[in-house]
């Protein structure tokens, strides 16, 4: 079957397209034959070789998919080949054929393409746990959302009003940028700079926000605690630069502001509470199914065309979710 490969850390050019052995279910696994497969900026972390992302090189790259049960592992029940499902695969989710937990898979309603059920195991789900079980957002939270142009971003924007409203702020890394979170559904959308405290305060009428959910490590982690709102969330759920990270804040501060930081990784819990994951797939695809929500994607036509959008992702100059037709 044809899958990509990363043959070592760097850029585009370790990237190809092999062919490789298909793989065969495990205890509690089961294989899916892919049809679309999501991209995501945890590629880019693992292509660039950030510490504890790829387990060995070669890397095969892919954590969500959307495609047909092709088989099931030993003792592998609920399921039966032929299936829709989507699943949040652990890797090589950019191949004809994937292997995935079935804890991890769900079944996707009439109705759903697949190419949208594809942007639901990490991205959609990614956004509703940051917002429900880590963000605890509350109807009518002013919600303040960095790298607000990405997949991710895009995907708040649209659960934001579904889920009760309140005031959403974006920001994104250049001016340039700012048209495209505007675009992805954010009214209030400013570059990151030295007055971008001043501008959350004004567009807040100077009570401050929310809920602030920053992938960016801790590189905006004082920033956010200064715009927060007494009783505030702050969910850090991310590095996007690698960077090294800072101390969190004394505690003096938290307890002074009522604030909250608290971490998230879509890939803890997938390892430790995957049927949280689970859930939240599932109740993305249903509303998918319902009409209640959308998830616009920019399609790529073939596996080959995987390495040009991590370019894309990596250079900061990504245009919303990008799905790949791997056999669909």
């Amino acid at each position: 079957m044809r899958a990509l490969q990363m043959a070592r850390p760097g850029g585009a050019e370790h990237t190809t397209v092999q062919n490789i052995a298909v793989p065969e279910p495990g205890p509690g696994e089961l294989t899916i034959d892919v049809s679309h497969a999501g991209v995501n900026f945890v590629d880019v972390m693992a292509r660039r070789g950030d510490a504890g992302y790829v387990p060995a090189w070669p890397y095969r790259p892919g954590k969500e998919v959307a495609g047909t049960v092709r088989a099931l592992g030993p003792g592998v029940t609920g399921f039966a080949i032929g299936d829709r499902v989507a699943a949040a695969t652990v890797d090589g989710g950019f191949a004809e054929v994937a292997v995935a937990s079935t804890a991890a898979t769900v079944p996707v309603p009439e109705g759903v393409p697949s190419v949208q059920a594809a942007a639901v195991p990490l991205g959609l789900a990614t956004a509703l746990l940051l917002l429900t079980d880590a963000g605890r957002f509350e109807p009518g939270d002013t919600v303040l959302v960095h790298s607000a142009g990405g997949g991710i971003g895009g995907a708040l924007a649209r659960l934001v009003p579904l889920l009760g409203s309140g005031t959403l702020i974006g920001t994104v890394g250049r001016p340039d940028r700012v048209a495209a979170a505007q675009q992805a559904g954010y009214p209030l959308a400013f570059a990151r700079s030295t007055d971008l405290a001043e501008q959350i305060r004004t567009a807040t009428g100077g009570r401050g926000v929310d809920l602030v959910l920053d992938p960016l490590g801790t590189r905006t982690l004082d920033l956010d605690l200064e715009v927060t709102a007494p009783g505030g969330r702050v969910v850090l759920f991310g590095n996007a630069d690698g960077g090294p990270l800072d101390a969190l804040p004394p505690v003096g501060r938290l307890l002074g502001g009522n604030l909250t930081v608290t971490g998230f990784s879509h890939r803890g819990l997938l390892a430790a509470a995957p049927a949280r994951v689970a859930r939240a797939q599932q109740r993305a695809l249903d509303l998918l199914a319902e009409g209640k929500l959308d998830a616009p994607v920019v399609e790529l036509d073939s596996l080959e065309d995987v390495a040009a959008a991590h370019d894309l992702l990596a250079a900061g100059r990504g245009a919303g979710k990008y799905v790949v037709r791997v056999t669909g």
